[in-house]
């Protein structure tokens, strides 16, 4: 007798996302939300397999305080950069969730209200702010297995963005929404041809800022700016995004991150302690509130070993 499977032998994935509720253990299985308004310094981390639980504030803090941040890592770490007149990055290892400052710094101004999304050799930190006037339109990349080294500058987007969304795969990354005067437009960078100009994809349904992005493999969810879900289909990335089941209310300035199953949707305004969870099995359904942050904030950022498709 024999037996075969798509899956065996280390063949990837085929097709959707899981069909089963499960919630992967180690680094996967959580969630760190860090910085925040007022220059916060605090890293909080909220646990999948026990998400109704309060989340739990780390005993290391971030080097400085920062706000308006970005964030993204790979299954091993996480990175925090930009914020307020910042260059700097921080990064927390996953297995004991430490954070240090590795010493390599962004390569352009000091920016805040930037977005960050990669794969697992590389982190992209794309458009934000230099100034309350002057947005821009740089990605720097950050290497993982060079960390100490300054960002390269990378091909730009077509539009100055802050305030905007990032998600992504291990082969794309979407950036989404923002100010000024691009609150549909999606864009889309590829890894494998990283110093072209990021490529015009489908558009959101509606103009939005202030908003936050996660995802799997497969798709991309957009949310926040209003009560409002959208999802980007990586396989047909031309097309409208379609809206799904919504969050509980309007937030904005609210950070989302997940894993290959689950997308939670953190903080902001009007309830900065607020944490929110989209089910991607069930994705039409209202999102489902869950426990709360230990302290609330807003402009804050996400991150987790689940994203972008990083095997869980």
């Amino acid at each position: 007798m024999g037996a075969s499977s798509a899956r065996a032998n280390g063949f990837a994935a085929v097709g959707p996302a899981v069909t089963k509720n499960t919630i992967r253990s180690g680094p996967a299985g959580y969630g760190y939300y860090g910085g925040g308004s007022g220059n916060n310094s605090r890293v909080q981390r909220i646990d999948y397999a026990n998400d109704t639980a309060t989340a739990i504030r780390l005993g290391d803090d971030l080097s400085v305080g920062r706000d308006k941040i970005s964030a993204t890592g790979n299954s091993s770490f996480g990175y925090f950069a930009g914020g307020t007149n910042r260059t700097t990055v921080d990064r927390i290892d996953y297995s004991n969730d430490t954070l240090t400052a590795p010493g390599g710094d962004l390569l352009t101004p000091g920016k805040e209200n930037l977005k960050a999304v990669g794969n697992a050799n590389f982190g992209y930190f794309t458009g934000g702010q230099d100034s309350p006037s002057t947005y821009r339109s740089d990605v720097d990349r950050l290497d993982y297995s060079n960390d100490t080294a300054v960002a390269l500058d990378r091909g730009s987007l077509n539009y100055d963005r802050a305030r905007h969304s990032a998600a992504g795969n291990q082969n794309y990354g979407y950036l989404a929404g923002g100010t000024p005067a691009v609150g549909t437009i999606i864009e889309r960078i590829d890894y494998s041809n990283d110093t072209s100009t990021a490529s015009l994809k489908g558009n959101l349904i509606a103009g939005k800022s202030y908003l936050a992005a996660t995802g799997n493999a497969f798709f991309g969810y957009i949310g926040g700016g209003s009560s409002r879900i959208e999802r980007v289909d990586y396989s047909n990335d031309t097309a409208t995004a379609v809206t799904i089941g919504p969050l509980t209310a309007a937030r904005s300035s609210l950070s989302a991150t997940g894993n290959q199953n689950f997308g939670y949707w953190i903080g902001g305004t009007p309830n900065p302690a607020a944490i929110e969870l989209v089910d991607y099995t069930n994705d039409t359904a209202t999102a489902s509130p869950k426990g709360p942050l230990t302290n609330g904030s807003t402009l804050s950022s996400a991150v987790s070993a689940g994203e972008y498709g990083l095997p869980n």
